[in-house]
């Protein structure tokens, strides 16, 4: 019998698969979570800078908007398997590694911080300007503004933002698992496909699937909630 048989005939027992399961979607967890904090703080003050210094802006400055506009397109144009790539040197020299966990956060964070700013951007004008007139008119100052007007009146479009950011920065942390960053995606490779073990790869996708659709759910709940609260 041929060794790609042997490994065929080595599924995973299913009450072997928490085991299994466990530590990789920790690690997903992990991944997902902290990139999506460090993202939306990043992503929303590049939003902010974005909208304010457009031409039709509050401050405008067609140097800044160009050249953080290009900054962040780069940033979000790029397949997030090369964006990993590309990043190593600079991943090694901030967390120590380009492996494992911690190897997958700065990828993560740059590309969704970049993906985020836009859709954040998006969602900032969606406020009326005759609102941001106002708050400006009684004396408030820009950081103000964008702090007690801008903000609080797009946070639906910036809830429902963050909730596609969350299920993204999912994938990619999946995606991450093909160069050994840990996680689901680590798994569904060294167990699913280079072992041919079927059971952990159906695990994982449901797994996946599962997860995806709770964020959802409750990214659209905050959404309604926040808009109910207008």
């Amino acid at each position: 019998m041929s060794s790609v048989s042997l490994v065929a005939l080595g599924s995973t027992p299913v009450g072997e698969l928490p085991k299994v399961l466990w530590p990789a979607l920790v690690d997903s967890v992990v991944m997902t979570g902290v990139s999506f904090v460090l993202s939306v703080l990043i992503g929303i003050p590049l939003a902010l800078i974005l909208v304010v210094s457009a031409p039709d802006g509050l401050r405008p400055s067609r140097l800044i908007y160009a050249a953080l506009g290009w900054v962040v397109n780069v940033g979000r144009s790029l397949p997030f398997i090369i964006l990993l790539i590309a990043l190593i040197p600079v991943t090694r020299m901030l967390v120590g590694t380009a492996i494992g966990v911690a190897g997958a956060l700065v990828p993560l964070t740059v590309g969704g911080a970049a993906y985020f700013a836009r859709l954040a951007e998006a969602a900032i004008r969606e406020v009326p300007r005759d609102v941001v007139d106002v708050a400006l008119a009684s004396g408030s100052t820009l950081w103000q503004t964008a702090r007690k007007v801008l903000l609080p009146e797009a946070l639906p479009g910036l809830l429902s933002a963050a909730t596609v950011l969350a299920v993204g920065t999912l994938a990619f942390s999946a995606m991450a698992g093909a160069v050994g960053a840990g996680g689901l995606g680590d798994l569904a490779i060294a167990y699913g496909y280079l072992r041919f073990d079927n059971t952990v790869t159906f695990a994982t996708v449901i797994l996946l699937i599962v997860i995806v659709q709770v964020v959802q759910v409750c990214g659209d709940l905050a959404v309604r909630i926040a808009s109910a609260h207008r």
